[in-house]
């Protein structure tokens, strides 16, 4: 196996699922949030709790800017933030259940979008896609602990 081409064929695959995600969520309507406030409701929701410095990280911005769109969720009443029970100077955000419903609302519409790319693919070619994502996740995106 040339680990070479292996890594190329990697990174075009990476940009072709940058394409993709912005295909499926755009124009998704969500009332009164910016794209940016959307991408960080969407990590909160797929990897909860989450620290302030997480979505920092994640969305490559400052820990400022991430606090100042943090309080605005907060003050739509679409997230919640709370304090680690054994240090309470660490701090967690969760959604709200007004966030989470928001959510569930959007990745209904991104569902919709994602049952038509696959709507031609037989029931093998549905196990392969689980199979490879799958194995992509355990072998290459597996979280940090």
């Amino acid at each position: 196996m040339d680990k070479s081409s292996l890594f190329h064929q990697f990174v075009t695959f990476t940009a072709t699922v940058h394409q993709v995600t912005h295909d499926l969520t755009q124009n998704v309507t969500v009332a009164n949030i910016t794209p940016l406030q959307y991408k960080i409701l969407e990590y909160i929701k797929v990897s909860h709790p989450v620290t302030p410095t997480e979505i920092s990280e994640c969305q490559h911005m400052s820990l400022s800017n991430t606090s100042r769109e943090l309080r605005k969720l907060q003050e739509q009443n679409l997230i919640e933030k709370f304090n680690d029970t054994e240090d309470r100077r660490k701090q967690y955000i969760r959604l709200s259940d007004e966030g989470d419903k928001m959510m569930g609302e959007a990745f209904a519409c991104i569902e919709e979008r994602f049952l038509q790319l696959i709507q031609h693919a037989t029931q093998d070619d549905l196990k392969d896609i689980q199979h490879a994502l799958n194995v992509l996740e355990q072998k290459i995106f597996q979280q940090k602990d």
